[in-house]
């Protein structure tokens, strides 16, 4: 079973040989919830591509943890970068879409507010709501062993969100009228792909106008219709096969 991984502010200066002191809510979780030991293996990370694996030395109280540092891993930045952009779906479904499009190995996630999301984000509840989806992908981060934690951007307007697929290299809307699979669409060997998944009402005709507009062609997962909050996810596993990045 591999170590346990749990997030530190930094990992400036940190080499091999290091003693590094885990505490606050991490500490507490690795100590009083987890229950590790001396001797035990964990990692550490900023969440940002570097780690710090090693050995639990000592535990102190209820939520210190010291450790020494045996490696110095680093989580490359991803080639090409996968981005997906989430429309907000109904209840706890935003936080399903993140928790699984990160232990499947997305890059970045944009929360779009579409024209027929039934949930929209204002005031405190976007801002609880954005905190949640953070919280989520921090913690899914954790789970599934990365070092590099995705990016959970500010909640797009549909402006915003054909603004980012015109910078990118490849970019797709998914679309279950979409005549062309995403299986079988170019992908760029580096760069950036994003991809757009639309709300349980779909995207409306001037949404889809407006991203053809900004060079993001319709495309099709496959013969089943998915929900909103597993698409992204199902498309993030496809583009990591087909570049190589699941190898």
């Amino acid at each position: 079973m591999t170590a346990p991984v749990f997030v530190v502010d930094t990992l400036d200066g940190t080499a091999p040989g290091s003693v590094l002191t885990l505490d606050g809510p991490e500490g507490r979780h690795a100590v009083s919830v987890k229950r590790l030991r001396a001797g035990e293996d964990v990692v550490l990370t900023d969440g940002r591509g570097r780690g710090a694996a090693g050995r639990v030395l000592r535990t102190e109280g209820k939520d210190v943890l010291v450790v020494e540092t045996v490696d110095c891993p680093e989580e490359p930045e991803p080639s090409p970068r996968i981005t997906v952009v989430q429309a907000l779906p109904k209840g706890d479904r935003g936080e399903l879409a993140v928790e699984t499009m990160t232990e499947t190995g997305v890059d970045a996630i944009v929360p779009w507010s579409a024209a027929r999301c039934v949930t929209q984000w204002r005031g405190d509840r976007g801002a609880k709501s954005l905190a949640k989806w953070r919280a989520t992908a921090r913690e899914a981060g954790k789970q599934s062993r990365r070092l590099r934690f995705p990016e959970v951007a500010e909640a797009a307007t549909t402006r915003q969100v054909a603004e980012l697929l015109a910078a990118a290299d490849f970019a797709a809307v998914l679309h279950e009228e979409g005549s062309v699979p995403l299986a079988t669409a170019p992908l760029p060997a580096r760069g950036s792909v994003v991809v757009v998944v639309g709300p349980e009402g779909g995207v409306s005709p001037e949404e889809i106008a407006a991203f053809e507009t900004a060079g993001a062609r319709p495309y099709r997962l496959g013969n089943t219709v998915l929900r909103t909050s597993t698409a992204g996810t199902a498309a993030t596993a496809l583009l990591l096969t087909r570049t190589g990045r699941w190898s």
